[in-house]
């Protein structure tokens, strides 16, 4: 077991917060934004559900990302929470070869339901909602969503992030 001590009073680290962020396991969700050529999307692993009645759901979202404006400009959001088999729909979101805004979307089926938000096809679970309010802390927007509609598809299976990658969970 490693532990680190840190002296009173020392601020945390980046690297260090970093570090022990990737030992908590986090459902991987693509979280979706715009319409049309004007869209993009990013992976997230801190969707929650903030309430069943009326049904709302929380995503952290970077402000610098590309996602964000248009959450604020389109005024909604698509969650798809993925499966292992949408490994590479998560590493296209991640920006992995550099791939940006509506090219993320290739190579996968969407489909929209009420408020015009993109949502995986074979989504493990889709959320499609519109926006509340985006809180800023730090670096991200809280951001605060109605659930209009709802798609699941569960096959058993989850992708999850631990450690620093994608990996595959079995029920």
């Amino acid at each position: 077991m490693t532990e680190s001590k840190v002296p009173e009073g020392t601020p945390v680290g980046v690297a260090d917060f970093r570090a022990a962020m990737q030992l908590i396991v986090g459902n991987v969700s693509v979280i979706t934004a715009g319409v049309g050529e004007d869209r993009s999307g990013l992976v997230v692993i801190s969707v929650v559900s903030l309430s069943a009645e009326p049904p709302k759901v929380i995503a952290c979202v970077n402000r610098s990302s590309s996602t964000w404006p248009l959450i604020e400009r389109y005024r909604h959001f698509g969650v798809n929470s993925l499966g292992p088999q949408h490994q590479r729909v998560a590493e296209r979101f991640s920006g992995f070869g550099g791939i940006k805004g509506k090219d993320r979307y290739e190579g996968a089926e969407w489909m929209t339901l009420k408020t015009g938000a993109s949502l995986l096809c074979d989504a493990v679970a889709a959320f499609d909602c519109s926006l509340d309010e985006m809180i800023d802390r730090g670096t991200h927007s809280i951001v605060i969503g109605t659930v209009e509609a709802v798609r699941t598809r569960d096959a058993g299976q989850a992708l999850i992030y631990w450690r620093g990658g994608y990996r595959p969970l079995d029920a």
